[in-house]
C-alpha cells in the first residue's frame, strides 16, 4: 500500500511548543498548515498540538467560511497501527 504525503511545511519534522492552546490559535495554526498543503488528523495532534483538529475544521468551515475538504485515508500511527483518519484539503478560489 503506498502512503499518501502532505506537504513538509504542513507537517514539520520538529516537536514545535505552542504558548496559545486557544481555539483561535489552533484555528490560526491550522489555517496556515492547510495552506501549505492537505493535513491528516495524526499530523494535526503531533506537530499542530490541537487534539480535535475535526472540531477547529468545523469551526473554520461554518464560522470562518473556509472551504475544507475531509478525505478519508489510512495511516500508520506513531505505534504502526493502522488506523483510517481525516485528511484536510484546503480549496482556495481562483
Amino acid at each position: 500500500m503506498s502512503k499518501k504525503k502532505s506537504h513538509p511545511k504542513a507537517a514539520p519534522k520538529h516537536k514545535a511548543y505552542f504558548a496559545d492552546l486557544s481555539a483561535a490559535a489552533q484555528r490560526s495554526r491550522l489555517l496556515d498548515a492547510l495552506r501549505c498543503g492537505p493535513v491528516t488528523t495524526i499530523e494535526a495532534r503531533r506537530n499542530l498540538d490541537i487534539l480535535m483538529p475535526a472540531a477547529r475544521v468545523h469551526e473554520l468551515i461554518h464560522k470562518h467560511g473556509q472551504k475544507i475538504q475531509s478525505l478519508r485515508i489510512k495511516q500508520e500511527t506513531d505505534s504502526g497501527k493502522l488506523h483510517s483518519i481525516a485528511q484536510y484539503v484546503l480549496h482556495v478560489e481562483g
